[in-house]
């Protein structure tokens, strides 16, 4: 039986993938900050499922809480053959109006947490000739979106770089750009979403599965979904500076995760 880790899983998309690979057969370990949580989704899969669930507690804005993770991926007698690097935040607001603690700390999250345990778990996976890594970046990471979508952009081209050093290697990179998905995420950054349109929603819990379908087919990036592939098809056609009037004026209202 194969060993999924899945950081920010508690809620949004990491708890549909936590779900759907659980119903797949394969152990978890769940990555999150609260604990009660992570306790209480790890006894319901285990419960549900008859998998085990381990349970991880790690911020991954701090030092230490990196390091857990990182050590967790590197012991060579529990591998973990599938990684999910899903934890993430938005900020509300516009450049020089969002402090610049909270730049730093997204930047933790959302670019060194996520090279340093795609390092460890690649490294590992490399050794044993199979693995996967799934590091979940946005459709901002295409158009210009402040920080936020700076830090998804440095996601997809850092997967895709990594996928083709690793190519023959057995270990499978790929970065999943979703658009605008039911989750807590847009709640706990204050930002509406009232104005986004039905359409433009996803479902978590079926974004997972086509994300682990495309990971099977040896994609290095998955745009889940035929709505938002023709949205970006539409983005390379269209005029930079048009595309960032747009972005800062909806993201920082509500930005896509």
């Amino acid at each position: 039986m194969t060993t999924a880790l899945i950081t920010g899983a508690t809620a949004g998309i990491g708890a549909a993938f936590a779900r759907r690979l659980a119903a797949d057969g394969h152990d978890v370990v769940l990555v999150a900050r609260d604990v009660k949580r992570l306790r209480e989704q790890a006894t319901e899969l285990h419960d549900r499922h008859g998998i085990e669930a381990e349970v991880l507690a790690a911020d991954l804005s701090e030092e230490d809480g990196i390091a857990a993770v990182e050590a967790r991926l590197s012991d060579t007698k529990r591998p973990v053959d599938l990684l999910v690097n899903n934890a993430g935040f938005g900020n509300k607001g516009r450049f020089l109006e969002v402090s610049m603690a909270d730049e730093l700390t997204m930047l933790k999250v959302h670019c060194e947490a996520v090279l340093r345990l795609t390092s460890a778990a690649a490294a590992s996976m490399r050794s044993r000739g199979r693995g996967g890594i799934v590091n979940v970046a946005s459709v901002a990471a295409f158009v210009p979106r402040g920080t936020y979508g700076a830090s998804k952009s440095w996601v997809v081209q850092f997967t895709q770089g990594a996928a083709r050093d690793l190519a023959g290697s057995g270990v499978r990179l790929m970065a999943l750009c979703p658009g605008f998905v039911r989750t807590e995420f847009h709640q706990r950054a204050g930002m509406g979403t009232d104005n986004i349109p039905g359409w433009m929603w996803l479902d978590a819990d079926k974004l997972a599965a086509a994300a682990l379908s495309d990971l099977a087919r040896g994609k290095s990036l998955s745009i889940p979904d035929p709505r938002y592939k023709a949205l970006m098809g539409v983005v390379k056609l269209a005029p930079r500076g048009l595309l960032g009037g747009v972005s800062s004026k909806a993201g920082r209202k509500y930005g896509p995760k």
